[in-house]
């Protein structure tokens, strides 16, 4: 009841919003009507329709993102229409003529005469066509809520949440609604201007529907958006966060359950000094009970080992790794993760990597095949498309430890990178735990290459950065992001500190840019050693040649494992590629790619 309570607070602050500036005039279009049967009726229809077409959209992949661009269309033609007839009384009367019709026959249908059904019937049809177009600045709130949707899957909770965010802001709406609808008669009794007020409602109207068709609801005023009503939106969350314990010591990655699933929230930027041959066995830490060891039976399929169960792993220590395969992080362990299986399988250590995707592409069972293979990874993986291990261990991070016992219990668990010391000794008291004897004392000290290479020591002050339209921030392109459509986007004169512009002709999808033609680029003006782009090749999957610049120039020395000294590079497949290391980081630097071929999928900027 909290969290609703919480989510409709977070629809009621959206009046507050630039964003909800388009529907605006939709609404008022109403004030003069009698709000039960006409602004009630409206507001139920957007309401109900943004929640289910948000719901489909959290969790029906691109399909469903297909199908709401051709009902936003269909909706613009229709309130464009509804302008005009403010507008022109004439066309009005022709356009209501079937409506007339229609309730004359829901009347004399009625034995008592009552035509109610009838009159709802208009303000609830532009309801639901305003809820296909609302576009609502996603702040905290709703950002948590059609996260955990995406993670979580379809569910009733899901839409209750959804719903409660919808009804937030239809109750603003509706008392602003109520205060207009008594203005507008005031003015109408003392100025006798009701047709002339009739007709500046359609001309909003209309403004309306064009700031909607021209992207201004989802790229200009989102931006202006930034600083009103997520301040008061994060207060609100923090007001409910119930982060899960994690071990209080230095340099610890947080990652609660908010906001834990964004991969950047695991990254501990400076890692910890290599590791160091023990001299002396590790003190035995006191390790309590976390629960037991959930099911795997929600795998949508294994590799590397035919399906396991809990029950079949009882007498062996497990290691149980959440991770995908385009994660910097992620990469970034599995050095480690490697080396432990090998090293302790003959202890009766048994590692489990549970592949949790983030984007659509690391669904493909092709594609974690091969990441698995290209990435040398002998130990069993479990592919979790749909979630359900990730639910039942109650996850919140990408990548994340979870230690089981040989009776089956959850001991410890570490999200993040680093504190691989620690891991490691934790293995061995468990396995000691188990009866295993004469336990190597010493550490392993694996050196990553490429993507799996340490991150560098110093802080990187640019974060995880998605191009995709549902959580791209940071975008500096005149004009904004276009969502769901073909646009030409021009590179502005210069950028600030992570800051990012497309150049070219893109289509911006919600988890992906599409590059339409050749010589479509990316910038981004970032402070940080390395520099990662998720990227993948044309639709038919033909490979995309690349060029990388950092400050105008070629990369050289600091050209990335992916790229050569001149900056060249192809595109064959859908991961993470490491386009800049440096030496070492400092000033903020520019780094462009250009697409020397149409068709490359760009989804997420990560750093080191």
């Amino acid at each position: 009841m909290l969290i609703l309570l919480i989510a409709y607070l977070g629809g009621v602050l959206t009046i507050l919003s630039p964003c909800i500036l388009p529907v605006l005039p939709f609404v008022f279009a109403r004030a003069d009507r009698p709000f039960h049967s006409q602004g009630l009726p409206m507001l139920l229809g957007m309401a109900v329709t943004f929640a289910a077409v948000a719901t489909l959209a959290a969790v029906g992949g691109g399909w469903v993102v297909t199908v709401n661009e051709y009902g936003r269309h269909a909706a613009i033609a229709m309130l464009a229409l509804f302008g005009a007839a403010l507008l022109f009384p004439s066309l009005a009367d022709r356009m209501s003529r079937p409506l007339v019709a229609l309730g004359i026959r829901l009347a004399e249908s009625q034995p008592d005469g009552k035509t109610q059904k009838a009159s709802v019937f208009a303000p609830l049809m532009l309801g639901v066509g305003t809820g296909l177009l609302w576009a609502p600045c996603a702040g905290p709130i709703l950002g948590l809520i059609l996260t955990g949707a995406a993670l979580n899957g379809a569910s009733v909770d899901t839409s209750l949440l959804l719903l409660a965010y919808a009804a937030g802001a239809c109750t603003s709406l509706a008392a602003a609604l109520l205060f207009g609808g008594r203005v507008f008669s005031v003015m109408k009794r003392s100025l006798h201007t009701g047709e002339w007020v009739r007709r500046a409602a359609g001309a909003a109207v209309l403004v309306g529907v064009g700031a909607i068709a021209l992207g201004l609801d989802t790229g200009l005023l989102a931006r202006l958006s930034v600083g009103t009503t997520s301040a008061l939106e994060q207060a609100l969350v923090e007001k409910v966060r119930t982060p899960k314990p994690l071990p209080a010591e230095p340099g610890a990655p947080h990652a609660d359950r908010d906001a834990g699933w964004v991969r950047t929230a695991a990254t501990v930027p400076a890692p910890e000094p290599a590791s160091m041959p023990a001299t002396v066995a590790a003190p035995v830490r006191t390790l309590g009970v976390e629960g037991n060891f959930p099911s795997l039976a929600g795998a949508t399929e294994w590799i590397n080992s035919p399906p396991l169960t809990p029950e079949s792993l009882r007498g062996k220590v497990v290691l149980v790794d959440f991770w995908t395969y385009s994660c910097i992080n992620c990469l970034r362990t599995l050095p480690y993760v490697r080396a432990w299986a090998e090293k302790y399988k003959d202890a009766g250590l048994v590692v489990i990597g549970v592949h949790s995707p983030e984007f659509a592409f690391e669904k493909r069972s092709a594609n974690v095949r091969k990441a698995t293979k290209d990435l040398d990874i002998g130990f069993p993986v479990a592919t979790d498309n749909d979630f359900a291990i990730w639910r039942g261990f109650g996850n919140q991070a990408w990548p994340a430890f979870y230690f089981i016992d040989a009776q089956g219990r959850i001991r410890h668990h570490q999200f993040g990178e680093n504190r691989y010391e620690k891991a490691e000794q934790i293995i061995q008291q468990l396995l000691a735990e188990a009866g295993q004897k004469n336990l190597p004392i010493d550490l392993v000290t694996p050196k990553g290459q490429g993507t799996q290479a340490a991150p560098g020591p110093e802080l990187a002050m640019s974060g995880e950065t998605y191009v995709g339209a549902e959580r791209a921030t940071g975008f500096a392109s005149p004009g904004g992001l276009v969502a769901g459509r073909a646009h030409v986007y021009q590179g502005p004169a210069s950028l600030r500190t992570n800051q990012w512009a497309l150049a070219g002709d893109w289509t911006v999808e919600a988890e992906r840019a599409v590059s339409n033609r050749a010589n479509g680029r990316i910038a981004y003006r970032f402070q940080a050693r390395d520099l990662h782009l998720v990227l993948g090749p044309a639709a038919d999957s033909k490979p995309v040649r690349f060029r990388v610049l950092v400050d105008g120039k070629p990369p050289l020395a600091d050209h990335g494992a992916d790229t050569d000294e001149q900056g060249y590079g192809t595109i064959e497949a859908q991961k993470l590629y490491q386009l800049v290391r440096q030496t070492k980081s400092g000033s903020d630097r520019l780094f462009e790619i250009e697409f020397l071929d149409g068709g490359a999928q760009a989804y997420a900027f990560t750093f080191g």
